[in-house]
């Protein structure tokens, strides 16, 4: 039998061993065309090359090579969607490829498929939606006007007989701390109340709550359309001081700055996958703008709890650059 004293010993040393972990991955997600090999990442995670592949393998359920495979291979098929001017080689060589035959082995393994056939297939899909108006009408831009405060282009989308405005805004690099989860969380309200509960009840005592510019903020690491549910990797954020100091199953990372699509919507719960749509189906395709490879993320700006509809009050934020 074991005392309180043993289980908490334990918990603490599985976290430390969660967050350094966790910091290997942010440190691969940044990094996909650079150096990631076994003694680099060993270092980044603080452990021996001898015994760090092991671990890692045994808390992702992925060797290493596997998994660096998997996102560099996930990052190319949006890119070959989202950029299709860009040629396959070059979207291979930017994704850490050594070169074109090593990215056509590996695509065909993950995809069953060719890239080229693959970016076929995905124009000729959201060609068919949009005709079917599936993310055409139901989402479309209805008008575009300039901001007289901001002199900057505001689109307005039709969503469920309803209007709401997309902008492009510039953000500057914010130093988040987070709580990670993988695997699926689509409309599951009581994770992200977990996970923002745990990360809320860390920075309570820490006066992180009260910073008078706080953002809160979910990071969505994967595409959904790409990568399979139980790989799907989420981070609950909060906006902290550089300095912060973070451990066991906290985090800290920096969510790139850039140019970000802003879609600001009041929404209740089942509706996020209806608002992801109009900035996707029904905004981006006529904006002049293509998605970057930064992540893509929910900035929060209420508690749905007070407000009186019991809405979400959000603006979801895609990274982009000019088509």
């Amino acid at each position: 039998m074991q005392g309180p004293g043993i289980v908490d010993t334990k918990s603490r040393l599985r976290s430390e061993y969660t967050a350094r972990i966790n910091r290997v991955l942010d440190y691969i997600d940044g990094h996909l065309d650079g150096d990631l090999s076994l003694e680099m990442l060993a270092g980044v995670a603080a452990f021996s090359p001898f015994h760090f592949h092991r671990i890692f393998r045994a808390m992702t359920g992925e060797t290493l090579a596997r998994f660096i495979q998997r996102l560099r291979v996930e990052r190319a098929a949006n890119q070959l969607v989202n950029n299709p001017k860009k040629s396959i080689t070059e979207i291979a060589l930017d994704c850490g490829f050594s070169g074109s035959a090593a990215f056509a082995r590996a695509f065909r393994e993950a995809f069953g498929t060719s890239a080229s056939e693959w970016r076929k297939m995905r124009k000729t899909v959201s060609n068919v939606s949009k005709a079917n108006g599936k993310e055409g009408k139901a989402n479309s831009v209805s008008s575009m006007y300039l901001d007289d405060v901001t002199h900057t282009l505001t689109w307005r989308v039709s969503m469920n007989d309803s209007q709401v405005n997309i902008k492009v805004e510039d953000f500057t690099d914010m130093t988040v701390a987070y709580v990670r989860h993988q695997g699926p969380y689509k409309g599951d309200s009581e994770l992200f109340e977990h996970l923002f509960t745990t990360l809320c009840t860390w920075a309570g005592p820490r006066g992180l709550l009260e910073q008078s510019e706080m953002k809160m903020i979910s990071v969505y690491h994967d595409d959904p359309d790409v990568t399979e549910e139980k790989n799907l990797r989420l981070s609950v954020c909060m906006t902290v001081p550089d300095d912060t100091e973070v451990g066991d199953e906290i985090g800290k990372m920096v969510v790139p700055g850039g140019k970000y699509a802003v879609g600001h919507f009041e929404i209740l719960p089942h509706e996020y996958e209806e608002a992801w749509k109009a900035v996707y189906g029904g905004w981006m395709p006529e904006s002049g703008y293509q998605p970057d490879d930064r992540p893509t993320f929910e900035l929060y700006h209420n508690d749905p709890k007070t407000h009186p509809e019991g809405k979400h009050i959000v603006d979801i934020c895609v990274p982009v650059k000019p088509l």
